[in-house]
């Protein structure tokens, strides 16, 4: 340093010259004011260097230094495998999604055909039962099985409704739905299809009251209004909800045949305000359980409803093949709609709630499991009901209005007309046993590969929402949704919950002292927030999981 100084010709310190460095207030100590120029000296060349490097970086250096900068993706290297595990789990979702909606649309198609098919053999079998019942004996209490005695009357409520749906003039609802504006065709079009899911909803709740009291065991106590109101509510909601899916047919009907297709446009842009109301919220896996059964239901409801409309087209033309062609467009324009918004709608949830594609071979498993459980001995319930309270599908009122509108468009007449029903029947109950068959083979595949079958043998019982199980298994404990074995493993399909017997008792721990000394309102809202926490903290297996139960997707 002493050398630079003497290069530059710079002052240097008294004590440079290699003499010992005086002491604080010794003699020779430089003045305050040498003191104050050399630090002055210092400042000015610090300024001078910071000058320099700031005239260093020029535009063209700032350029290279843009053109060559470098980085490096490994040192983040979770975060880039997480994002491209998001695109492929993207690009998988149409795939098993659609794996899902075609099993679910089978399922459908075998309880719609079962209705045409094997619901008037049984009805037929139960009412021969019935009149020769004296001539073998009363070896039984009971005149007939419980599930004949639901054949009959679900066989009673469709004829009565197929009659009832004479009185309907499907021409004047035509032209009526025909001279509203375009804009109220499409805000009744929406309101149609909420009032469908509430229908559904209801409806089967009625259906299921009629038949567990038509067949409750007489030693009990009544506690029920009787078999005949519960019949009329029944028959009064098919009626009903028949009417209303008819409305939904003649509005699609208006709009294929309006000129400007522009009803038809806005009504498959609805489709697309779902994305909208269904992607940007909060979903867990038995909240996607329930909209995939929902779409499945929907997409087969709109397969029906566009063979009711080619139906009525084809007979407004005599039958005529060359305007089936005419409608062959729009037809798969509406259907590939509905396939693309599913897509995308599915797509997007799982991403934005990190759920695998893998949950959908869970949601066919759980399916296939209702149609397993449903051909063994001790079944609870007939496949056709469990399809309805799995995916809110009811097949009566659909069935009373394709019959109607089948018997009305096609006229049978002469020996050759009735020869070809019968062998079109004949044709019909060939497609349901075929479909059965292949149906009940897929599903074992699936239920097997789930590792399902314990639950098969040993079904564990669910509570209805609100009650809790009475008698526990000795073998198998479930604690709201968990089946676990003696060797302790558990299904695929089931989810980490928290148990029931442990939330009590937290509850009372934390709020101990306002459970002793609040009065007895504030005791009713905190029983209130208790019960409230245990229905959000508690999650569903997939078995006990239907198209109307609520599953709590609020965002915390």
């Amino acid at each position: 340093q002493q050398q630079q100084q003497e290069g530059r010709g710079e002052p240097k310190p008294l004590w440079a010259s290699g003499e010992s460095r005086p002491a604080p207030g010794g003699a020779g100590q430089p003045s305050p004011q040498q003191r104050t120029e050399t630090l002055g000296f210092y400042e000015s060349d610090r300024g001078r260097r910071k000058k320099r490097s700031l005239s260093d970086l020029s535009l063209l250096r700032f350029i290279s230094a843009e053109l060559t900068r470098g980085y490096f993706l490994e040192h983040n290297e979770a975060k880039y495998t997480e994002r491209r595990e998001r695109v492929y789990t993207c690009m998988r979702i149409p795939r098993e999604l659609e794996k899902l909606m075609f099993f679910g649309i089978f399922l459908c198609l075998d309880a719609f055909l079962y209705v045409f098919t094997l619901l008037p053999l049984r009805v037929f079998l139960a009412m021969f039962r019935f009149i020769t019942l004296p001539c073998y004996g009363l070896r039984d209490r009971r005149l007939l099985q419980p599930a004949q005695v639901c054949d009959i009357l679900k066989g009673v409520i469709l004829v009565i409704c197929y009659f009832m749906m004479h009185y309907v003039d499907y021409s004047m609802m035509y032209h009526l739905i025909r001279g509203q504006s375009v804009i109220k065709l499409y805000i009744i079009y929406n309101m149609l299809e909420v009032a469908d899911r509430l229908f559904s909803s209801f409806g089967q709740d009625i259906l299921d009251a009629l038949y567990w009291t038509a067949t409750e065991p007489k030693e009990r106590k009544r506690a029920h209004i009787g078999v005949i109101p519960h019949f009329f509510m029944a028959v009064l909601y098919v009626f009903l909800h028949a009417i209303l899916i008819m409305v939904q047919a003649t509005t699609l009907n208006v709009a294929f045949n309006s000129h400007n297709k522009s009803l038809l446009t806005i009504m498959m842009s609805n489709n697309f305000v779902e994305i909208k109301g269904s992607v940007f919220k909060k979903f867990e896996k038995n909240n996607l359980f329930q909209m995939s059964n929902s779409d499945i239901k929907e997409r087969f409801t709109n397969y029906v409803l566009l063979l009711i409309v080619c139906l009525r087209n084809m007979e407004q033309f005599s039958w005529n093949p060359d305007h089936l062609w005419v409608l062959f467009p729009d037809v798969c324009m509406v259907v590939a709609s509905e396939i693309a918004v599913d897509i995308v709608k599915h797509a997007f949830i799982t991403k934005f709630n990190d759920i695998t594609a893998d949950v959908y071979s869970e949601y066919r498993a759980s399916l296939a499991f209702d149609l397993v459980s449903s051909r063994q001995k001790n079944a609870y319930t007939d496949y056709s009901d469990s399809v309805s309270r799995r995916m809110g599908f009811i097949p009566l009122p659909l069935a009373v209005l394709l019959m109607r509108v089948v018997t009305s468009s096609i006229k049978v007449q002469g020996v050759l007309a009735y020869t070809c029903v019968v062998l079109f029947y004949c044709g019909l109950i060939s497609l349901k046993v075929l479909n059965s068959i292949v149906l009940l083979g897929k599903s074992c595949q699936y239920v097997k590969e789930a590792k399902m079958e314990e639950k098969l043998f040993n079904p564990v019982p669910t509570a209805t929402p609100g009650k809790p199980v009475n008698k526990p298994q000795s073998k198998f404990k479930s604690t709201q949704g968990i089946s676990t074995d003696e060797n302790g493993s558990t299904s695929v399909t089931n989810q980490p919950v928290h148990q029931k017997e442990n939330l009590p008792s937290l509850l009372v721990t934390s709020n101990s002292d306002q459970f002793l000394t609040t009065p007895d309102g504030e005791e009713k809202d905190i029983s209130q927030d208790s019960s409230e926490l245990k229905h959000r903290s508690s999650k569903k297996d997939l078995l006990e999981i239907d198209r109307f139960t609520i599953c709590g997707n609020r965002i915390d």
